[in-house]
């Protein structure tokens, strides 16, 4: 199984466009070693013929250019098979307008999110007067074969983030995946967005060969102490990496092969490749994301 990150960045990117947060002017002014991003999205295959898309960003187009592998074939076939989403967040599902050209698309989401496309952000119901849209609904704990040699069995990640769109369900509102190669058996975990690491979704994340995971903010009140935002990590559903209770010390004792850290919020100091958070994260063993980064598991 091959796991391409076409983007690792949070939404909004990096640099973020109306942001002077130290990460971003780094980028902008050259003044410390730092890379841009796109917005967070991952392919995976077990063949590298048929790909199939962990989320949607606004930067979809982008991210299918700079991956041969993703071109299309024959006029304009794709080698996208399927888009399974994690949630509905705009920065996960706006990419779905953008491959309205693709003909039928096959989605996998829960029953949650498929109510906030449709009734909440009527994403869903725009796209469906492009294209035709075959919707999987995806069911915690069910292990589904998406043929191709990959299969995944979703997983509730309960949160208590504030809903934007009505009430809904508090069940299936963010899930994660863990996708598993039919042939060898070896598993990834995709987890982009996570609030808090309970007993279930460590559970989940044992024994899988690579796990890349939400490094959104490094501490719980970064937002504010950069006075950017009154928020905490938490509070906008994503662990924090350190910290008590944070992400790289309940990692550290998981069985898992690789853990690279996705969803990078701009504000997030280890974007900055000589700071002291990114030495403290690579002195664990543990990796940050790029653009382009492929991982074979």
């Amino acid at each position: 199984m091959w796991l391409r990150v076409l983007g690792s960045a949070a939404g909004g990117g990096f640099p973020q466009w109306n942001c002077d947060c130290p990460g971003c002017r780094a980028v902008r002014d050259g003044t410390r070693p730092c890379t841009p991003r796109t917005q967070s999205s991952v392919a995976v295959s077990a063949d590298r013929r048929s790909w199939f898309l962990l989320n949607a960003s606004p930067d979809v187009r982008l991210q299918i250019e700079a991956f041969p592998a993703l071109h299309p074939r024959a006029g304009r076939a794709t080698p996208v098979r399927a888009v399974l989403l994690t949630d509905a967040e705009l920065d996960h599902t706006l990419g779905l307008l953008l491959l309205r050209e693709g003909g039928p698309l096959a989605l996998h989401a829960t029953e949650a999110v498929r109510e906030t496309l449709c009734e909440g952000t009527a994403l869903l119901r725009t796209l469906e007067r492009y294209c035709a849209v075959d919707w999987h609904p995806v069911v915690p704990t069910a292990e589904v074969d998406l043929g191709a040699g990959l299969s995944y069995r979703a997983f509730d990640v309960p949160t208590s983030k504030k809903q934007r769109f009505g009430a809904g369900r508090s069940e299936g509102r963010v899930v994660g995946y863990r996708l598993t190669d039919t042939r060898t058996g070896r598993a990834a975990v995709y987890l982009p967005g996570v609030q808090e690491l309970t007993p279930a979704v460590r559970s989940e994340l044992q024994g899988c060969a690579c796990l890349l995971l939400d490094g959104t903010c490094w501490t719980d009140d970064e937002m504010a102490r950069l006075g950017l935002a009154s928020k905490t990590s938490r509070d906008m559903g994503h662990l924090p990496m350190d910290g008590p209770g944070g992400s790289l010390e309940q990692v550290a004792g998981l069985d898992v092969g690789r853990t690279v850290y996705v969803h990078l919020n701009n504000t997030n100091p280890v974007l900055l490749d000589d700071s002291p958070e990114r030495r403290a994260v690579e002195r664990r063993g543990m990796e940050i994301a790029t653009d382009g980064l492929e991982v074979e598991v």
